[in-house]
This record gives C-alpha cells, sequence and structure tokens, in this order.
C-alpha cells in the first residue's frame, strides 16, 4: 500500500487544523470584543492561547497515546520557530518593515519568550542529568509560573498602553452567545484533526528514516501553526498589525505552557530527560529568532530596500539554517 495513506491523512489533518483553527480564531475575537477585552490583549494572550489549541491537542495525544515524547517536544518548539517565519510572509506582503510599524509593547512579549525559552533549552540541555520532581521536571513548574506571571505583566502593561484600540468593533453582526457556540464547535474540529497528527507523524518518520525530531519540529510544527498565519493574514488586510504580530508572540508565550503541560501528563518521567538532544538547536533557534524580532522592534528601520527587511531576511536564514542542522542530524 506504501506510505501514501499516511501523506494522505497528514494533509486531510491539517487541513482540519487550519479551517478549524481560522473560525475558532474569528469566534474568540468576538467574545473578546462582546466581554470588552479589547484586542491587544486579545492578540498578545487570547488569540495566541486559542489558535496554540492545535499544539496542544498534539502534544497531549503524543505523550498519552502514541508514546511519542520527541513528536511533542518538536511540535512545540517547531511551533515556535514556525509562528515567527510568519514575520517573513507578513513582511513582504506589507509597505514598509512590519516591525517598525508595531507597537514597542511587543519587546516585552518577545522578552519573556527569551526567558522562557531559555528555561526549557536550559532542562532540554541538562537532559537525564536533571532532578525530578516526582514524574516531573522542575523547570515545568518554573516554566508554568513565569508564564502566568507573564500574561499578568502583558495585561497591565496592554491596559495602560494601548487602551485606545480597545474600542475598534468588527462584528456588529455576531451575538456572543453565537460566537461561544461557534468557538466550541471548531474547537472539537481541531482538537479531533490535531489528536491524529502524532501517530502519523510517528509513523512517518519511522518509514522515512526523517526522526521524530525532524518530524515534529518541521512538518508537524508546520501543521499545527497554520491557524497563526490564517489570523495572522486576516489581521493584515484589516492593518490590525499589532493583532497580528501580538498573536504570534503570545502564542509562542503559550507554546512553552503547553511543554509543561504536556510533561505533567508524561508519566514515564521528566519529558525534558526523554527527548534528544536535537531539540537543543530548535530551542536556541526559537531564542535567536526571538532576538531578532525584538531587534527589529527597537531599531524601527525606516525602509527596506528590497522585499524583505533585515529583519525578516535574518528570520528566514535562521529557520533554513536549523532545518538543514535538524536534517543532517535527523535519526
Amino acid at each position: 500500500m506504501g506510505l501514501w495513506p499516511y501523506w494522505l491523512g497528514f494533509v486531510l489533518c491539517s487541513v482540519g487544523v487550519l479551517y478549524g483553527g481560522s473560525r475558532l480564531s474569528r469566534h474568540a475575537d468576538v467574545i473578546a470584543e462582546r466581554t470588552g477585552l479589547g484586542r491587544v490583549w486579545v492578540g498578545v494572550a487570547l488569540m495566541g492561547t486559542i489558535t496554540s489549541l492545535p499544539e496542544l491537542a498534539t502534544g497531549l495525544s503524543s505523550v498519552l497515546v502514541f508514546d511519542a515524547p520527541d513528536i511533542a517536544a518538536g511540535d512545540v518548539l517547531g511551533s515556535c520557530m514556525a509562528n515567527l517565519l510568519i514575520l517573513v510572509l507578513l513582511d513582504a506582503l506589507c509597505k514598509g518593515p512590519l516591525l517598525a510599524q508595531v507597537h514597542t509593547g511587543h519587546v516585552l512579549t518577545g522578552a519573556f519568550g527569551v526567558l522562557l525559552l531559555g528555561v526549557v533549552l536550559a532542562s532540554v540541555f541538562v537532559g537525564p542529568r536533571q532532578a525530578a520532581l516526582g514524574w516531573m521536571s522542575p523547570s515545568s513548574l518554573l516554566v508554568l509560573l513565569l508564564y502566568f506571571l507573564a500574561m499578568r505583566a502583558l495585561f497591565f502593561y496592554e491596559q495602560r498602553a494601548m487602551a485606545a484600540l480597545k474600542r475598534l468593533k468588527l462584528y456588529p453582526e455576531q451575538s456572543l452567545r453565537e460566537a461561544v457556540r461557534g468557538y466550541v464547535l471548531n474547537a472539537l474540529v481541531v482538537v479531533a484533526a490535531a489528536t491524529a497528527l502524532p501517530y502519523l507523524g510517528k509513523t512517518l518518520a519511522e518509514a522515512t528514516g526523517l526522526g521524530q525530531t525532524f518530524m515534529g519540529s518541521i512538518f508537524i510544527a508546520v501543521s499545527t501553526s497554520l491557524p497563526e498565519l490564517v489570523v495572522s493574514l486576516a489581521a493584515l488586510r484589516l492593518q490590525a498589525l499589532d493583532l497580528a504580530v501580538g498573536n504570534l508572540l503570545g502564542s509562542n508565550l503559550f507554546n512553552m505552557g503547553i511543554l509543561a503541560v504536556d510533561d505533567f501528563f508524561y508519566f514515564q518521567g521528566p519529558l525534558m530527560s526523554a527527548i534528544e538532544q536535537g531539540h537543543v538547536l530548535t530551542a536556541l533557534t526559537a531564542m535567536m529568532m526571538t532576538a531578532v524580532v525584538i531587534t527589529g522592534i527597537t531599531y524601527r528601520a525606516q525602509q527596506k530596500r528590497r522585499p524583505l527587511a533585515w529583519d525578516s531576511m535574518s528570520l528566514l536564514m535562521l529557520y533554513l539554517v536549523n532545518m538543514l542542522a535538524l536534517y543532517a542530524l535527523r535519526g
């Protein structure tokens, strides 16, 4: 029969994640508008959380059902890189440098992202040598603590700095009840599609020899980042650049929380001790890409002489180098 049924299933699941995730994000935006949370907070926290639902479903099914810890870790860390790669596409479609046009408050989100990635990187690097806290890695508790502290700090910062954007109304025709109903239905679609991805990814990794680390960090990570892509493109069409960038950086913060949750449900021992050392490279690349974003927002280049600004070119090069390195280290 060959591998084509598995590749077909992988594509169909990715389409399911794309369809459900994009509609889920819209309904969540309506909920935020009707409840008065505002789009700045939505972009940084709520939208980032919601568009990371595929990573959550994929990670939990990886550790609970399919015993594929490298798929779980690769999906989360690879999604962080894939989310930042979306900024390259947005920059190519945007007039002028993208990062020079967004609010400097996103630097705070990026800084927290670097901090959380650093904790994860150190834990993966230590690996089996680290002490276990029950069946978990102590770093997972630290990640969760830092995540909630980041959300609290970002909420109060954005409330002070960008409260004016909360007055923007985009969905006058949809009620809160309709939005909640649509949210629940599309969440089920996303969970169902994303749950099957670890099985398909693990099977393809073994059959093709690509390895779980490469498969999770590249193929599955890209498929579970499709909702972020759809949301960001929609925000770009609305000229809501802060929503787009906040969604991507906020999603990366939530991804670190997902890795801690995966560790909690991986009962065979600390997740960070069970995964391959190749994930250190992915975490380091994600940190470097986030640092480039912070630099681009702070430097605020006035023009771009090519289709891409210098920061977007740097993001693209880092992603490609990481992909080639993971392929060379596959196993």
